[in-house]
């Protein structure tokens, strides 16, 4: 079995004010992106099928910038309406991202409007006026436009390759230590990788004041017992145990023939 690996990204300015709100910006990224996935996955002129997805929530860029985004990996199939059938995607091909996209920005715009609406934000600085329900909705209208960043990468090598990413990245946080290259007391040197760039020069060395570090890293400091990896769907935990031998079930596979990352226990240290 197939596996993807599928990013939904929040544009610049919700990043801005999703640093005031993080519980709620965030825990909308995380069910937006599980419904537009499931949604377009029961759409039988997509796949016709139930799915599942394990979420993991960064909201750093690679030079500690604010940059919230969940990666997802998904098994490249799901269970028929009936629950008596696996479907699988066509090999390779997952769903359409620019479809994902557009059901993804439509939703989290529509529930962030809703969160505004019932007064679960906050607004601070040059964002104060924000408060105002009107200036909001005009002040969100270009990002209905815009295009939204998801993006589909190829599917993974196999269910080795899930866990070996799972372990690398799912308790990662901002910067790693090998990452850091020289303090001397007022400055701090570090690895990043610009993204615009490719080939050996995307590879850089950055300095930043001591202070401006640690409000970087600060920044990814997430709310107590927030989790950030979480499960939806085929996946979700009260449903994952027997959902897994249904489906092997059905693939005629016993359990110990064909290892799954999701047999694992993954846990989520509150953070």
């Amino acid at each position: 079995m197939e596996y993807y690996h599928v990013v939904f990204t929040l544009p610049a300015p919700i990043s801005a004010i999703a640093w005031y709100n993080k519980r709620v910006i965030y825990g909308l990224l995380f069910d937006i992106a599980a419904e537009t996935l499931r949604t377009i996955a029961a759409d039988p002129k997509h796949l016709g099928a139930d799915i599942g997805a394990t979420l993991v929530l960064h909201t750093w860029g690679s030079a500690l910038t604010h940059h919230p985004h969940v990666h997802g990996i998904v098994p490249g199939g799901g269970l028929s309406a009936t629950g008596d059938r696996w479907i699988a995607c066509r090999p390779g091909f997952f769903l359409p991202v620019r479809v994902l996209s557009r059901l993804f920005r439509r939703r989290f715009l529509e529930a962030l409007m809703d969160a505004h609406q019932r007064g679960w934000l906050q607004f601070f600085g040059e964002y104060a006026q924000l408060a105002d329900r009107a200036i909001f909705a005009q002040w969100l209208a270009p990002l209905r436009a815009s295009e939204w960043f998801v993006y589909a990468k190829r599917p993974f090598a196999g269910p080795e390759a899930v866990l070996a990413y799972l372990s690398r990245y799912t308790h990662r946080v901002a910067i790693a230590n090998q990452r850091l290259l020289a303090f001397d007391g007022r400055s701090v040197r570090f690895r990043w990788k610009d993204y615009r760039e490719k080939g050996r020069t995307r590879y850089k060395a950055m300095t930043l004041e001591s202070g401006e570090f640690m409000r970087r890293f600060l920044l990814h400091v997430l709310p107590g017992g927030f989790h950030r990896i979480r499960h939806y769907g085929l996946l979700a935990n009260p449903v994952r145990r027997a959902n897994l031998a249904k489906i092997r079930t059905l693939l005629g596979v016993g359990p110990k023939l064909s290892p799954s990352p999701h047999d694992a226990v993954i846990v989520d240290r509150p953070t």
